[in-house]
Formats: C-alpha cells, structure tokens, sequence
C-alpha cells in the first residue's frame, strides 16, 4: 500500500516567513485546490494562513525534533504490519493548526473532524494527521499520533462512516489496539458514567451526544451544545480501556 511521506515543513516555513497578506492566502490557497476552486490537491487544510508568529516558532520546534524523519519511521513500522490491507498509496501530510491564537480553529470541533469526518480525505488517498500550536511536542507525541492517523485511515479504508456512537467507539478502540493501548482503569471515579452512558446511547446518532461522549462537558458547554453530566473521562479514553481489556 503504502502509506508516502509528503514532506510540507520546509514549504510552510517558507510560507509563514512572509508577512501577513493577501499574497500570502493566495500562496496557501494554491498550495491546497490548485488552480481550481473548490478542489484539494494538497491536505493542509488544518494550517491557517493568516497565522501569526508562533505558527512559524512551533513548525521550527518540529523541524528541530526531525519531525517528518520520525513520521517516516511511523509510517515505515505501519506499512510493514499493514501492507496487504490497502492497495492505493495514500499520501501523509503534517498539519498544524493553530488552537491558540487563530480564531478559525476551534480545538474541540477541528480535532473531531480530524479524527472522524474522514471519509473525503480517504477517498483522494489523503491522510493528514494533526498537531496543535498549543502542544509541547516530543519525538514519542510525534510517533503515536502518526500511528493514530495512519490507523484512522486504514480503518476508514475498510469500515463505513460512522454514524452511531458505537461506530465511533469501534474506531478508536482499533486505533488504541495498536497505539497507546493501555486505557484508564475502572478504579477511575467516573468510570461507572461513562460506562452506563455508552451502553445507554450507543445507537444514538446525535451529534451533540456523540462530541460530548468523546469531549465532555467543558467541551460542549463552551460551543453552546447540550451538557450530559460528562465530567470526567473522555470518550477516547474508554475506547483504550475497552481495547485493553478485550486485548487481555
């Protein structure tokens, strides 16, 4: 299959270096569609391109750890497991938005759809996984979230878009299979929540329900959404816990 490192650091390096202007979108613009609007030549839609200084301060911090070097590696390791499972290259592109200063990136909303909402990017061959301005990067972060979204990919390859709470569940408990399986334990005091509000709603397609499930209700309160007692464990979390234990 496999998986194809498109290096982008150096080019959006070069882009941030640039003062803030209408050039500067028209750069990214064409970067991203080409020369026809509306199309996706390129996945870097999580980078926004009025970025300011920091933008450019945290792709140097990832180019100083040899990010895309480390991608490499991850993307290398899941080939060699996963290499009969998909038969077209899929091309992986770093992006890096920016969840602290750029006022069209919402953390919450922009990482669900990254983790999700899938299904157009898999169908050009596109895997994007995402890195935020407000993480402290390291090389094992680098590793595992590659891994996460090249996973995501695979699965997204073979499975239909989800549409219930279960189906969203699943996926992340493939991801946790081979990422970080290790999930919180039910010593947890709101393991019990969580549990009980899965079981209850896994068929439900609601979309507030499922965001609040994964994120909480810090998370939903803060887009106006409907709040469910969520207070403690994320849905992404008892994905791993259940992946673990059916691992044993």
């Amino acid at each position: 299959m496999p998986f194809k490192l498109r290096p982008i650091l150096s080019e959006m390096k070069d882009m941030y270096s640039k003062p803030i202007s209408g050039s500067r979108f028209q750069e990214y613009l064409f970067k991203l569609q080409g020369n026809t609007k509306g199309e996706l030549i390129l996945p870097i839609m999580g980078f926004n391109p009025m970025g300011k200084e920091h933008v450019l301060l945290k792709l140097e911090e990832l180019e100083e750890l040899n990010a895309e070097v480390i991608m490499q590696d991850a993307i290398h390791e899941v080939n060699l497991l996963f290499d009969t499972r998909i038969l077209e290259d899929i091309l992986v592109v770093l992006n890096v938005a920016d969840d602290l200063k750029g006022a069209w990136t919402n953390f919450y909303t922009t990482d669900f759809e990254s983790k999700f909402n899938r299904h157009a990017l898999t169908k050009r061959n596109f895997c994007a996984p995402y890195f935020w301005t407000s993480e402290t990067y390291s090389s094992e972060l680098i590793k595992c979230r590659t891994k996460a979204y090249l996973l995501r990919s695979i699965y997204a390859k073979v499975n239909p878009k989800p549409t219930r709470l279960m189906d969203y569940v699943e996926q992340e408990k493939y991801v946790a299979k081979y990422v970080s399986p290790d999930g919180k334990n039910k010593d947890n005091n709101q393991f019990e929540f969580i549990d009980s509000f899965y079981k209850s709603n896994k068929q439900s397609e609601q979309y507030d329900l499922i965001f609040n499930f994964f994120y909480g209700d810090e998370a939903s309160v803060s887009l106006a959404y409907t709040p469910y007692g969520n207070d403690g464990v994320c849905g992404f979390d008892y994905a791993r816990f259940l992946s673990s234990t059916q691992n044993q």
